[in-house]
């Protein structure tokens, strides 16, 4: 079978959580159940540093504006992860040129990751911190969900991950206005940070 769905599926789980795709599919990989994971993504030393970083995201991910500056960070980082563990998927597998399954990855991680950034921003705009702790464990749980449903599913994986990536954007479609709102907000505080420390410049009176 392609490994084409099994790209898309992990391309779109990249955009989300890239570190958490990394240690999912080497541990697959590491322990036996899949022999489609390459060799590259089981060594110990990018287990540990996909571990290590997947426990700094499972922290940022869950405080409010620290996870927005997070994606922020990530919106190069996570399309270049997808980009590159579906190279590595399709050079394993030999059944899809390496360059388009980069490409199908990468294209997959930006989209999702954009969604995910942009529901943020209006998670944001909620008052209470708890909105970002349902919604960073939601994403995690369903990364992990869908990678591992992947392994034994590649074909029926790829169609709901297709589906939850539509069904983003059409969410964020709607949370548009939430979005403008935080945005206007974030660059109103910075206005107020730069005039304070204008401010403290002037001798005192």
């Amino acid at each position: 079978m392609s490994v084409l769905p099994l790209v898309f599926t992990s391309g779109w789980a990249s955009g989300i959580n890239a570190y958490a795709v990394v240690l999912l599919l080497g541990i697959f990989g590491a322990t036996g159940i899949s022999d489609e994971v390459p060799a590259s993504l089981q060594r110990t030393d990018v287990l540990v540093v996909a571990g290590a970083l997947f426990l700094c995201e499972a922290v940022a991910d869950k405080i409010p504006y620290v996870d927005s500056l997070w994606d922020s960070v990530h919106t190069v980082i996570r399309p270049l992860a997808g980009a590159v563990v579906a190279a590595l998927l399709a050079g394993e597998s030999g059944s899809l040129p390496e360059l388009a399954a980069g490409a199908v990855g990468g294209s997959t991680a930006l989209m999702s990751h954009l969604v995910k950034a942009g529901t943020r921003m209006a998670v944001n705009t909620s008052p209470e911190p708890f909105s970002n702790i349902a919604v960073s464990t939601a994403e995690d749980l369903g990364v992990a969900g869908i990678i591992t449903f992947a392994i034994f599913h590649p074909l029926a994986a790829a169609i709901i991950a297709a589906t939850l990536l539509v069904l983003g954007i059409v969410i964020l479609a709607f949370l548009a206005s939430r979005i403008r709102r935080f945005l206007r907000r974030r660059a109103q505080r910075r206005e107020e940070k730069r005039l304070a420390g204008t401010g403290s410049h002037w001798p005192p009176g």
